[in-house]
């Protein structure tokens, strides 16, 4: 069986792939990464030129992005059941897409303070935040998951984008988000990921994350 090594950080969007491998239930090595040194190391730089976590490498292959990595973990352990069939696709990549393209734009430029002129919100991929959120909200539809009865990877990237989104308060604390992070939290995946990356936190940032 190849290798499955994962570079993350425990204050980091690797939070968001420890998740993903708990569900996914493979054996896996970690790597944590210091932003400061590991991360900018000739070694690490050739794996993810970006010098940034999370980033795994399985075999030979090497993936980066939050949201690529949990697709990638879906079809390389189908066991796991985290993808629909193929030809059933298609609510799966619309919704991990929409949370990893605009919605994370829109959140970032809030937290940020950049504010797009409302004459050139057709320039950029969320329009404005107002917008990508109730649009996300959209993608609940009437649960419990994004796919229906199904939970896939589409739930961990886009449930992660939640949970976190009203944890910083960067999204609105809307019945249908808290009822959904409330399902997502109780996820005994979701605990164990929880439990070993907080234990990896400095005291002082325990229980913020």
């Amino acid at each position: 069986m190849a290798e499955l090594v994962f570079y993350t950080n425990p204050m980091s969007r690797g939070r968001i792939v420890r998740w993903m491998l708990e569900e996914v239930g493979a054996p896996y090595r970690t790597e944590i990464m210091g932003y400061e040194g590991a991360m900018q190391s000739p070694e690490f730089l050739a794996i993810n030129p970006m010098g940034k976590v999370p980033t795994i490498t399985h075999g030979g292959a090497v993936v980066t992005e939050a949201a690529a990595i949990c697709a990638y973990l879906a079809d390389a352990f189908p066991d796991a059941g985290l993808a629909p069939a193929p030809a059933d696709r298609a609510a799966y990549y619309r919704w991990l897409f929409f949370a990893a393209g605009p919605v994370e734009a829109a959140i970032v430029n809030k937290s940020l303070g950049v504010e797009v002129p409302a004459e050139q919100e057709k320039m950029v991929g969320y329009r404005n935040l107002e917008t990508a959120v109730s649009t996300l909200e959209t993608a609940l539809g009437e649960g419990p998951w994004l796919l229906g009865e199904q939970f896939t990877a589409a739930d961990v990237y886009v449930g992660a984008q939640i949970t976190w989104g009203l944890a910083f308060g960067s999204l609105p604390k809307t019945p249908a988000f808290e009822a959904y992070a409330a399902r997502l939290h109780a996820r005994p995946a979701a605990a164990r990921a929880r439990e070993i990356d907080d234990a990896l936190l400095p005291e002082e940032m325990r229980g913020k994350m």
